[in-house]
């Protein structure tokens, strides 16, 4: 084992430029200015890394701040007329303990990796994320403090921002160009990396000034390093990076990408009896044409347009368990017109959720900023498939945030579905003010129009927020009322005509470095909701209390426990199954089978002390194996059958990594439901699959298996066993079973440029013919190509 100096001294070149040591608060960082190249190889041998800008003195972020790094890491930074150059030199003084595979973009967590944070408009807010595997593999996107409702990258919901901003709102969807290479040295690895100023958004001006910060995952330990010392007591992480002071004279050039698309689908279905294919989208033997296009107007603005996008959907969204489940669950966006500068949609509530433009035809896209204005506007026409009065439905989206002060923010949101005589429209003012440096308090006010079949209809949303992100003690305050009608058309809002009350709480304790307890969280979380129309008259229709109790021990085991309590209250027009009234069900005697007597469903008033205990691990990321397994038992609400239940939640996967170019992942989820008196209702397992070889850095083979199945016992009174009648029909036993498996070859020197061709099948039952092409069980299958070229003028 090398010591710590030995290493320092080994990293150190003999006629080094300035040195900036995070921990000495040297933030304010001058780069040399050189003209000219260097040949990015992971070789810093050019004598020009000799005069570049040196950032040392790195501190630990996670699991605990404010503590020198153990692992030293400099950083080497310069920048030429038309790119800016890093190189990186991280050392272990633990020995050989660097995790490093030949692995596809974006998918390096398992790895070490060193992060590059750009905050190129310098407003503390939101910053260009680049990341490098010890290889040089990449990782791209964008880190925002602010919000979590994002319009396709992130989940829906509302934040708990006092875990947000310690552990990162990253979206990885955009994909930027830039160079790296890396390689393993005795003692750690060094990695170069250019990254063209074509590549970024920045203010204008022929001097700049950039918000800066480099991470450093170190996988042996879990620990992550920060260069610019930042602290957990925050509101704002992006806001305690450095500078890079005294930018001059960048030249972008042109910045036109042309980004011609061909693809083609033979799609084969049960459709008409037997089974067929039918190729293209429109008829047999279309190809489809595409065209993206992105035009920088300004450093700070771009303009993107696109004709017939390809979906990119290469493989099935991740299953997720829908049993017991009462409203619509999140799937990612994944296209990549509107991938890019996605997180500038981003909003509170998700007003925008780019996944409702189902099919489009066309669409353009404004984004960037100006001044203290931040702007991203869509307007994009869908398919007749997706209208309701037979024309294309228009959307038009808008989002703007104005600056205040240097962390805070107002921000309005516009947005449009129009269809035919039909619309539904959106508008919301909302601020983000950050005060006393720890806490801050998000509003928000939304009003919505919308006219279809059912007449006219006019609704709010209303949202209050303080929030406290302190080092040991933490809250979250959330108030938030949405009005019956209000229809976010072109967002997220999976649930309306309620008012909701909660309050988050956290206090952390922090142990000594190499302690087995390192960190240790007790969360305590309390919420109620009521009916919109009945807050402040009637009692709560529904509440729960928890605590949660997470540890982080010596080498990053994560275990953790929790216990709930849940209560609902039930009336007859509350939603029970397929969204039908309770009040509308009836009940049929089951000795009599013959009878068509019935009598109303009693509605249960209310279920009480609901209780669930729940526990997690998650393990060290090895070099060859990361595990995480979450369980739950306890009382829970049937919803079906508005009845008092018992579930039992067990999910888990593996990750195993043989060799650095092999990556094996297993899911697993299971739901089971037993009512009261122990018999079994209903259940739910998805095993999934997924395999995938890296042969060289731009060559990619991969194959997913995911199969569900669901099984549901008859509808019955909870009260007298007796047939429950919904909808004027019995509703009996059923199981469904899929098997989906989706075949990839994929071929990407570049973001832009690929080649793709994929096969995927879905199945009536686990059939492993089915996966291979045989028809059997097959309920529909189909071959895809996607043929794609980047040409940067």
């Amino acid at each position: 084992m090398l010591p710590t100096l030995a290493l320092l001294a080994l990293i150190q070149l003999p006629d080094s430029g300035p040195v900036f040591d995070g921990r000495q608060h040297q933030l304010h960082v001058r780069i040399p200015r050189v003209d000219t190249t260097v040949v990015v190889d992971g070789v810093l041998d050019e004598p020009v890394w000799q005069r570049a800008a040196r950032l040392v003195g790195f501190s630990e972020y996670q699991p605990v701040d404010s503590r020198p790094a153990e692992e030293p890491t400099e950083v080497l930074v310069w920048y030429s007329p038309t790119a800016i150059y890093f190189g990186i030199r991280a050392r272990e003084v633990h020995g050989d303990l660097v995790h490093a595979t030949h692995a596809d973009r974006d998918n390096i967590d398992a790895d070490d990796y060193v992060q590059i944070l750009l905050d190129t408009y310098n407003d503390r807010r939101r910053a260009f994320l680049f990341g490098v595997n010890p290889f040089g593999v990449q990782q791209d996107g964008v880190r925002i403090d602010a919000y979590a409702g994002g319009a396709g990258g992130t989940s829906g919901g509302t934040s708990i921002s006092a875990l947000n901003v310690l552990n990162g709102n990253v979206d990885l969807n955009p994909d930027f160009i830039f160079q790296s290479r890396g390689r393993l040295v005795p003692g750690g690895y060094d990695v170069e990396i250019r990254i063209p100023f074509k590549s970024l958004r920045y203010a204008g001006g022929k001097v700049q000034s950039w918000g800066l910060n480099v991470l450093r995952r170190v996988q042996h330990s879990g620990y992550q390093d920060s260069w610019a010392p930042a602290i957990r007591a925050s509101a704002s992480f992006i806001n305690q990076s450095g500078w890079i002071d005294s930018l001059t004279d960048l030249r972008r050039g042109l910045v036109l990408d042309l980004t011609p698309v061909v693809t083609d689908r033979i799609n084969g279905d049960t459709t008409g009896g037997g089974y067929r294919y039918q190729t293209g989208r429109a008829g047999a033997g279309e190809i489809q044409l595409g065209l993206d296009a992105h035009y920088g107007v300004t450093p700070n603005l771009s303009l993107d347009g696109t004709v017939k996008p390809d979906f990119s959907q290469v493989e099935a969204d991740v299953g997720q368990v829908t049993l017991n489940q009462r409203f619509a669950l999140f799937y990612p966006e994944k296209r990549p017109f509107f991938l890019d500068g996605l997180e500038l949609l981003d909003s509170p509530n998700q007003l925008i959720y780019t996944r409702r433009i189902v099919s489009p035809d066309a669409g353009a896209k404004l984004a960037g900023k100006v001044g203290p204005w931040t702007i991203a506007t869509i307007v994009s026409s869908d398919s007749t498939s997706e209208s309701a009065t037979g024309s294309h439905p228009l959307f038009g989206i808008t989002r703007l945030r104005y600056d205040l002060g240097p962390t805070s923010n107002l921000g309005f949101v516009g947005t449009t579905k129009e269809d035919g005589g039909q619309f539904s429209r959106l508008l919301d003012l909302d601020a983000h003010i950050v005060h006393n440096r720890i806490y801050f308090i998000e509003l928000q006010g939304v009003a919505t129009w919308t006219h279809d079949t059912t007449g006219f209809h006019r609704g709010t949303l209303m949202q209050a927020t303080w929030d406290r992100t302190g080092r040991d003690w933490g809250f979250h305050l959330n108030a938030t009322g949405i009005a019956p009608d209000f229809q976010a058309a072109a967002g997220f809002v999976n649930r309306t005509g309620i008012v909701n009350l909660s309050y988050f709480n956290r206090f952390t304790g922090y142990g000594e470095r190499g302690a087995l307890l390192e960190t240790v969280s007790s969360f305590q979380t309390i919420s109620r909701v009521w009916s919109y129309d009945g807050f402040g008259r009637q009692a709560a229709v529904e509440g729960s209390e928890s605590v949660n109790l997470q540890g982080t021990l010596r080498g990053w085991w994560q275990p953790n426990v929790s216990l709930q309590r849940n209560f609902y209250r039930f009336d007859p027009t509350s939603p029970g199954y397929l969204g039908t009234p309770y009040g509308s069900y009836r009940v049929r005697a089951t000795s009599v089978p013959t009878d068509t007597t019935t009598v109303p469903f009693a509605v249960p008033a209310m279920l009480d002390n609901l209780f669930t205990l729940g526990a997690g691990l998650t393990t060290p990321t090895w070099r060859q194996f990361t595990g995480t397994a979450s369980w739950s038992y306890g009382a829970v609400a049937n919803f079906d059958e508005a009845a008092r239940g018992t579930a039992m939640s067990l999910s888990g996967e593996v990750d195993l990594r043989p060799t650095p170019a092999v990556r094996i992942a297993a899911q697993y989820s299971r739901l089971t439901i037993h009512r009261r008196d122990g018999s079994w209702f209903s259940s739910e397992d998805i095993p999934r699959l997924k395999v995938e070889y890296q042969a060289t850095r731009s060559i990619f083979f991969r194959v997913v298996g995911q199969y569900t199945t669901l099984r549901s016992d008859a509808l019955l009174d909870p009260a007298s066993g007796d047939t429950l009648i919904v909808a004027g029909a019995v509703v009996g036993p059923s199981t469904s079973n899929e098997l989906r498996v989706d075949w990839l070859f994929s071929y990407r020197p570049s973001p832009g440029t690929l080649i793709y061709l994929g096969y995927g099948a879905s199945c009536s039952a686990f059939d492993a013919a089915c996966a291979v092409g045989r028809q059997r069980s097959r309920t529909e299958d189909g071959f895809f190509a996607k043929l794609s070229y980047l040409f940067g003028l």
